[in-house]
């Protein structure tokens, strides 16, 4: 892949997260603007001076489109605002201290989804139509259809009441990270395990897999260069959203589990109205998303030869139009690295 066509295809998926980044803000922003209710309402039997004086506080007396323009300039010095519930604490230190503990728990999860659904995937795929494969379909129809919370209640009675292995619930050991862990890894385990099963199914009825077990290669060697290469190649544009998606499905796990994560505060901030600590973690999950899908957009561009020898110009043609607009302008200016190349 010449540098030039590296450099074009990381500045369109550049520019395609800044433009999804700028709708997940406005989108955020107007839909909370739009719910009823008031962080500062009667409910809170607050006098009528003193409500004005804290909307005023808050810059919620100003006009839609002026708080609207004042966030995206705070947020644009990466600055998310201060919540509404608790005083004198910006979003950026709330969010700073959940995600630590929800990292940790997503990324165990990750790892055990990724692992476990890698071998249970090449197993059933190599013994397919017997018993192993018919006891992995078993497992993950099961774990595809049972809701997180429902299984994190079920390893909760297992493990911790019935036969009292495991902690409850809470945080801080080892020990009390598994049971949390296994239910929120359980939905992607499953999902992984099916799709790197089909993936590696088709790949093996291909022409040159059979080729090269027909030349007597060694089985470890072409089920590792050859077949399993191949099958993984789906799994890249999965990696990113399923993070993301562990993330955010410890919403409910973190509450179950008593764990002071993100997703803890996420719930509490729902149910006190707290607006710009909702904003602020929305925006952030947004954007984690965004980013971790364009890292793995660029690491499936270069793992896979087709995508990396791609025209990606040639797809769009607006886009690369004005791409060589500016490269020729600034070769004439003596600013535009000769290394790069041509873009088209």
């Amino acid at each position: 892949m010449r540098l030039g066509h590296l450099f074009y295809y990381f500045v369109y998926k550049a520019f395609a997260w800044f433009t999804a980044l700028f709708a997940i803000v406005t989108l955020a922003f107007f839909i909370l603007q739009a719910i009823p209710g008031d962080p500062f309402g009667d409910e809170q039997l607050l006098r009528r001076d003193v409500h004005q004086e804290l909307r005023a506080y808050y810059g919620l007396d100003q006009p839609l489109l002026i708080q609207y323009k004042n966030y995206l300039f705070q947020l644009a010095h990466g600055h998310l605002g201060y919540s509404f519930k608790y005083p004198g604490r910006s979003i950026n230190q709330i969010i700073g201290e959940g995600l630590s503990i929800s990292a940790r728990l997503g990324i165990q999860a990750f790892i055990v989804a990724l692992v476990g659904g890698f071998i249970l995937g090449t197993w059933a795929a190599l013994k397919v139509g017997r018993w192993p494969d018919r006891l992995v379909l078993l497992f993950t129809t099961f774990g595809i259809s049972m809701p997180n919370f429902i299984l994190a209640t079920l390893l909760q009675y297992v493990f911790a009441i019935w036969l009292q292995w495991l902690p409850l619930a809470r945080w801080g050991t080892f020990a009390q990270t598994i049971l949390p862990t296994l239910a929120l890894s359980f939905l992607p385990l499953a999902f992984i395990t099916r799709l790197i099963r089909s993936e590696l199914l088709e790949v093996l009825q291909k022409d040159y897999i059979k080729l090269v077990r027909a030349k007597g290669l060694p089985f470890s060697y072409w089920i590792r260069r050859h077949a399993l290469r191949n099958a993984l190649l789906p799994l890249f544009g999965y990696l990113a959203p399923l993070l993301t998606n562990i993330l955010v499905g410890s919403f409910v796990i973190e509450k179950i589990f008593s764990i002071p994560g993100l997703g803890q505060w996420f719930v509490n901030s729902v149910t006190n109205r707290d607006y710009p600590l909702i904003l602020g973690i929305t925006v952030f999950y947004g954007s984690l998303l965004l980013t971790l899908t364009f890292i793995a957009d660029l690491g499936y561009g270069w793992y896979d030869p087709r995508i990396r020898h791609a025209k990606v110009v040639s797809s769009t043609p607006a886009l690369g139009n004005s791409l060589l607009i500016v490269e020729r302008y600034a070769r004439k200016r003596f600013i535009w690295p000769s290394i790069f190349g041509p873009i088209g």
